[in-house]
C-alpha cells in the first residue's frame, strides 16, 4: 500500500497507457497525459527504477505459435517441508511450458497453468516430468475448453 502513495494520477495514467501498449513513445504519452515528453520520460524512468514497471514484452498468439492446449494442473506434494517445496520450485523454474504457478491454501498445494502443443505433450509432461519428481505425490489435470478472459493487466484507476 505504501508504494501506491508514491505515484500520482499522472503516474497512474502513464502506467495504464503503457500496460495497454508498451510501445508508446514519450511523445505519445505526452499527448495522452498532458505533460511534456521530457516529463513523461522522467516519470517512466522513475516508474521503471522504482519497480512499478517490471518488464516490457510482446504478447504472442498461443495458437499461432503452436501451443493451443491450456491445462490447469493441481499438484500435491509428497511431504510438506521447506526442502520439498524448494525442490518443487526449482523444478518449475526449469519448465518453460509452466506459465503460472501458485501456492495455495486448501486441498491442493499448487496450481499450475501449463501450455502444450497437444495431448501427447501434456501426457509426457505429467507422466514424464511432474509425477516422477521426488517432491510430487499427486497430480490432477484439467484441460481448458474455452478461455473466456485472459489478461495480465491490472485494474489501474487512471482517473
Amino acid at each position: 500500500m505504501g508504494d501506491q502513495q508514491q505515484i500520482d494520477p499522472y503516474d497512474r495514467k502513464i502506467l495504464a497507457l503503457l500496460q495497454d501498449d508498451a510501445r508508446l513513445t514519450n511523445n505519445d504519452l505526452s499527448e495522452r497525459v498532458n505533460l511534456s515528453p521530457s516529463q513523461c520520460s522522467r516519470r517512466r524512468q522513475r516508474l521503471e527504477e522504482g519497480g512499478f514497471i517490471k518488464a516490457y514484452r510482446a504478447v504472442l498468439d498461443r495458437d499461432r505459435v503452436g501451443f493451443p492446449l491450456v491445462n490447469i494442473i493441481s499438484v500435491t506434494l509428497a511431504t510438506h517441508n521447506r526442502d520439498n517445496a524448494r525442490r518443487f520450485a526449482e523444478l518449475l523454474s526449469r519448465l518453460p511450458e509452466v506459465q503460472e504457478a501458485h501456492a495455495l491454501t486448501g486441498e491442493m498445494d499448487y496450481i499450475l497453468k501449463v501450455v502444450t502443443p497437444d495431448l501427447k505433450s501434456l501426457s509426457d509432461f505429467v507422466n514424464g516430468v511432474l509425477l516422477p519428481h521426488e517432491s510430487v505425490q499427486h497430480v490432477k489435470t484439467a484441460i481448458v475448453l474455452e478461455t473466456l478472459k485472459e489478461t495480465g493487466s491490472l485494474p489501474i484507476n487512471a482517473e
